[in-house]
């Protein structure tokens, strides 16, 4: 089984986290399992964070784009599934309309999982801006009922790569995310936890944060990665695939996909997106 993986940041400009990443990976997938990663094309960004794009609606649906084409492109290369490292599952819903390939967002996974560990879940996040972007998200997941809130994790993204750079420093970052953990499952009753922004998924796994004030914590690499592989072998055995019933799932004809593409200059798109 091969699965393409997708982060929303340029992997080239993170190596500790990069190298993280595929340690991690390859400790949850199973043995016949192969991952590719990939990140955002090389220049995407003004410097090695997204969240200064992120934090407007516009790029980050422009920014989007590129998974569209990475999706794609994956299928096109005969990959079994795709998962989209972002908590927010970037184009999701439409990437399903377009490939023949299980697709797995991290957050809707893990948001959808949660419900099998505790009855409401929260989530930790380090980019401020993107507060009002959670309740609707969860909205658009058919979630918002099991939502328990929201809580800032009191660190930035460079603080989660500095953890992941140096050991010394992961101490005092993980203490500090698990004292506002603490503060969300106290103000809120949640009992289920769910990491904002994979870099610090990553860093709380590899730290060994499996509970916070009694509520789970949710593994989003372990989910994703288990949920791809439980979707890949579900089609196989059963041929289920995502409905393409009504207007949000309903498939284009593919002839008229590529035309579009080719419209507006991205129909090289795909061949763009870099793997390490």
């Amino acid at each position: 089984m091969r699965i393409w993986h997708q982060s929303f940041t340029v992997l080239q400009d993170l190596p500790a986290y990069e190298l993280g990443l595929k340690k991690r990976i390859d400790e949850v997938i199973r043995p016949d399992t192969d991952v590719v990663l990939h990140g955002q094309i090389p220049g995407t960004y003004t410097n090695d964070y997204p969240g200064s794009d992120l934090a407007y609606g516009v790029l980050y649906w422009m920014h989007g784009l590129q998974w569209i084409a990475a999706a794609r492109e994956a299928e096109k290369q005969g990959f079994d599934a795709m998962v989209l490292a972002s908590i927010a599952g970037p184009m999701a819903r439409e990437i399903r309309t377009i490939v023949d390939i299980p697709v797995v967002g991290y957050g809707e996974a893990a948001f959808n999982l949660a419900g099998l560990y505790g009855r409401r879940a929260g989530m930790l996040f380090f980019i401020k801006e993107r507060l009002d972007f959670w309740p609707e998200q969860l909205r658009h997941w058919g979630l918002t009922e099991r939502f328990a809130g929201i809580e800032h994790a009191g660190v930035r993204f460079n603080d989660v790569l500095a953890a992941h750079m140096d050991d010394a420093r992961m101490g005092e970052v993980v203490d500090k995310i698990v004292e506002q953990g603490e503060k969300l499952v106290r103000e809120t009753g949640a009992d289920v936890i769910v990491p904002g922004e994979m870099p610090m998924n990553l860093l709380l796994s590899k730290a060994g944060v499996t509970e916070i004030a009694g509520a789970t914590v949710i593994d989003g690499i372990a989910a994703s990665f288990k949920m791809a592989e439980l979707l890949v072998d579900l089609k196989r055995v059963s041929g289920m695939r995502p409905s393409n019933h009504g207007y949000f799932h309903q498939a284009p004809d593919r002839g008229r996909f590529e035309q579009v593409l080719a419209f507006y200059g991205l129909d090289d798109l795909g061949s763009r997106i870099p793997s390490s």
